[in-house]
C-alpha cells in the first residue's frame, strides 16, 4: 500500500478538526456549561429571605458557583424582577398569594420550602387581642412592593385597620426593630421564620408582646392562600415556658421561583440547597415536610417534579457540578458514536448479504 501523501494527511487532519469542531459546538449548544455566577432576589436585611439566602450562598460556594443575593423590597418586587428581561435576577423567594402563573408567565416553581407566619409585635403594656385595637396606632407594615405590606393591608383591613384609621409606616426587618425600640412605631407587622434576625430579636425581647390570631381558622377560609399555624407553649424557652400558652397564628408558604431558561445544572444545585436548608424540623414544620413539589399557583418545573419523585440522580450524588457537565457530554459523544457505528455495521451486513451467492437447494 503506497504511503499517505502530505495532501492526504492534511485533508485527514482538516476533516478531523472540522468534525471535532462541529461536535464541540453542538455539545456546547445542547449541553452548555453552567454559569459561574447567578443572581437571587431575597428581601431587606433581617428578613427570612435574606437569612436563608445566605445559607444558599454558602452551599453554592462549595460547587464554585457565586450566588449573588439581590436586596429587594420583598416578594412583589422579586416577581417583577424575574419577569423583567433586562434584569439579571434568575432566582427568587416568593410568598404565596402574591402572584401566579397566569399573571407571571415564564416563571417556574421549584416547590415550597417553609411556612412563613405573620407576626404582630407591640410594646404597649395594655394587652391586645383584637385587630380592631390597632386603630389609631403607628404600624410598621413594610415598604411598597413587599409581601409584608401587601399581606398587612389585606389582613388588617378585616379589623377595620387601614391608612385612614391608622398610620402605616414603611419600616421593615431590622429597621422595624430599631423603630419600635426608639418609639417611632407602636406596632410591627412582620413576616418571617422565628430564626430570621428581626423576628428573633422581637421574640427574645421581654418588653415586646405578641398579638395572636384567635380567629386564624376563619382567616384561612376567607383567604385560601393562608395557612393556620400554632406557636407551641414553651417552644421558645421550655424552662421559662415562653410563650406561656399556645399562640394561634396565620401565615403563608414560601416558594422558590426561577426563570424557565435557568441552566439545568443550576436548578439541580438549587434543589439540593433547598433540601439541605429546609428539610429538618423547625418551629412550624416537622422533619421531611419541606421542601416539596406542591404549588397551587405556579407550574412546577419538570426537573423539580422528577427530583421530588426519584431524588437526585447518580451524577448529582457522586460528581461535582463542573464534572457532571463533561460526563454528560462524553456520554452524548459515546451514544452518538455507537449509533453511527451501528448504522455503518448494518449497512455493511446488508451489502454482504446482497453479494453473497445463494445456497444451493437440497443442501
Amino acid at each position: 500500500m503506497p504511503p499517505f501523501s502530505r495532501w492526504q494527511l492534511f485533508k485527514g487532519l482538516a476533516a478531523t478538526a472540522c468534525i471535532l469542531g462541529i461536535v464541540s459546538f453542538t455539545l456546547s449548544y445542547f449541553i452548555p456549561t453552567p454559569p459561574s455566577k447567578v443572581v437571587m432576589a431575597t428581601a431587606f436585611k433581617g428578613a427570612s429571605f435574606e437569612y436563608y439566602g445566605r445559607q444558599y450562598r454558602e452551599i453554592f460556594a462549595r460547587s464554585n458557583v457565586v450566588l449573588e443575593l439581590r436586596e429587594t423590597a420583598g416578594a412583589v418586587e422579586n416577581v417583577r424582577l424575574l419577569q423583567d428581561s433586562k434584569s439579571d435576577v434568575q432566582i427568587a423567594f416568593v410568598t404565596g398569594g402574591v402572584s401566579n402563573g397566569k399573571s407571571a408567565p415564564g416563571l417556574l416553581s421549584l416547590g415550597t420550602v417553609y411556612n412563613q407566619p405573620f407576626w404582630i409585635f407591640y410594646s404597649s403594656a395594655e394587652p391586645l387581642n383584637r385587630l380592631s385595637q390597632l386603630k389609631g396606632k403607628r404600624i410598621a407594615v413594610g415598604p411598597e412592593g413587599s409581601a409584608t405590606r401587601l399581606s398587612a393591608e389585606k389582613i388588617l383591613s378585616k379589623g377595620g385597620v387601614n391608612s385612614q384609621t391608622a398610620t402605616l409606616l414603611p419600616f421593615a426587618g431590622l429597621d422595624a426593630v430599631k423603630a419600635l425600640s426608639e418609639n417611632k412605631v407602636d406596632v410591627v407587622w412582620i413576616i418571617g421564620s422565628p430564626d430570621a434576625t428581626a423576628v428573633k430579636s422581637f421574640l427574645e425581647n421581654s418588653n415586646v408582646q405578641l398579638l395572636g390570631f384567635p380567629l386564624a381558622e376563619a382567616y384561612t377560609r376567607i383567604y385560601p392562600d393562608l395557612v393556620r399555624l400554632v406557636l407551641p407553649k414553651g417552644v421558645l424557652d421550655i424552662d421559662k415556658v415562653i410563650p406561656p400558652e399556645d399562640v394561634p397564628l396565620i401565615g403563608t408558604t414560601t416558594k422558590v421561583l426561577v426563570r424557565s431558561d435557568l441552566h439545568p445544572a443550576i436548578v439541580q444545585l438549587l434543589l439540593q440547597a433547598m433540601v439541605e436548608t429546609h428539610s429538618g424540623p423547625e418551629t412550624f414544620q416537622r422533619s421531611g415536610e419541606f421542601p416539596n413539589g406542591t404549588d397551587a399557583e405556579y407550574p412546577v418545573a419538570p426537573t423539580a417534579a422528577d427530583f421530588y419523585k426519584s431524588g437526585p440522580s447518580f451524577m448529582q450524588r457522586h460528581l461535582p457540578l463542573w464534572l457532571s457537565v463533561h460526563v454528560q457530554r462524553a456520554i452524548a459523544v459515546l451514544v452518538t458514536g455507537i449509533s453511527f457505528a451501528w448504522i455503518k455495521l448494518s449497512k455493511t451486513i446488508g451489502v454482504l448479504k446482497s453479494v453473497s451467492p445463494p445456497m444451493p437447494r437440497g443442501m
